[in-house]
């Protein structure tokens, strides 16, 4: 195996895409670093809307039969059973032509890492960053969506940078969140990050 492709929800615009893929790439090679990166090249793709998330997913597995072929969505919600059952009962996906190690969730959504990781949030907005409006729950996981919203529009509301705004902030919070710290408070993402550590070519 010489590639590893990651078909991820999200991005937006052209440049919002490649500014995601560029976060999204650093965050995960750190995993990978020193002994435990291997020679297998990171692909991150970002696609746009679920949907058009899942398409991508489906023709990569078809067209990349050499390369591990991953898919990387929100999952909108709680997560009861495995990923597979939860895209299937959400979205309808049939996801038979994928094994079950290649498809991951971010739970509930994306800005959960971000929750799981505050000091990277400090450092990012600064002055005037509210590190007590931020949940202090060990699992984000089990954090609604809606609470995460709010609480990062609370915790940034007077920083210089602004309230967090996914287009502008995101792509930089991500860079520099510490896998560590993010993967010992969301299972999902230790999940992938052990699946990374572990391919190899």
């Amino acid at each position: 195996m010489n590639e590893i492709r990651i078909y991820v929800e999200g991005g937006g615009g052209k440049d919002s895409k490649a500014w995601l893929r560029a976060a999204f790439t650093q965050f995960l090679n750190k995993v990978r670093e020193d002994g435990n990166r291997s020679r297998a090249t990171l692909r991150v793709v970002m696609c746009g809307s679920r949907q058009e998330t899942y398409e991508a997913f489906r023709l990569g597995t078809r067209d990349h039969a050499g390369a591990a072929v991953l898919l990387l969505v929100d999952a909108e919600g709680p997560v009861g059973g495995t990923e597979r059952e939860h895209l299937a009962a959400q979205d309808r996906w049939d996801l038979t032509f994928a094994h079950d190690d290649s498809i991951h969730l971010m739970t509930q959504l994306m800005e959960s890492w971000f929750i799981a990781d505050p000091a990277a949030l400090a450092r990012f907005y600064g002055q005037g960053f509210a590190a007590a409006s931020i949940p202090k729950r060990k699992n984000v996981e089990e954090i609604p969506k809606t609470d995460v919203e709010k609480a990062l529009k609370d915790a940034t509301r007077n920083t210089k940078p602004g309230p967090y705004h996914k287009t502008r902030h995101a792509p930089k919070i991500l860079e520099n969140l510490d896998p560590a710290t993010v993967r010992a408070r969301a299972q999902r993402c230790e999940r992938l990050l052990q699946y990374l550590a572990a391919t190899a070519d």
